[in-house]
C-alpha cells in the first residue's frame, strides 16, 4: 500500500465494505458506518469514497441483480480486493504500534 494514502473517511468506508461482505452498496455502507460509529454520513460522500477506493484498487464493483424494492434498478456491489485487505491490515498494525508506544505515564 506504500504510496497510496487513505484518509480517515476512506478507511472507514473500506472497513464498512469489508464488514458488509457480498452486500456492500452505497446505502448499506452508509447504514454500517452509522451503526458502527454512531455518526451520520452523506450517501454522496460514500459514493465518492467508493469511487476513489476503486481507483486505488482497494475495492472492485459490479452491478447486482434487479430488485423490486429499487423499482427494477440494480445495485452496484463492492468487494474488498486482496490489496484492500492488505491495506486494512497495514493500517491496523500501524495504529496498534502507535497505541503501544504511548508512554504508560500518559494514562495515569
Amino acid at each position: 500500500m506504500k504510496g497510496t494514502y487513505l484518509g480517515e473517511f476512506e478507511e472507514v468506508v473500506l472497513l464498512a465494505v469489508a464488514i458488509r461482505t457480498k452486500d456492500a452498496y452505497g446505502a448499506s455502507v452508509v447504514n454500517e458506518i452509522e451503526l458502527q460509529m454512531g455518526r451520520s454520513v452523506n450517501l454522496g460522500a460514500v459514493h465518492t469514497a467508493l469511487h476513489r477506493l476503486e481507483e486505488k484498487g482497494l475495492v472492485t464493483s459490479q452491478m447486482g441483480g434487479v430488485t423490486a424494492e429499487r423499482g427494477g434498478r440494480s445495485k452496484r456491489l463492492y468487494v474488498v480486493t486482496i490489496t484492500g485487505l492488505k491495506a486494512i491490515e497495514e493500517i491496523r498494525q500501524l495504529r496498534n504500534q502507535m497505541w503501544d508506544t504511548i508512554p504508560k505515564i500518559a494514562w495515569s
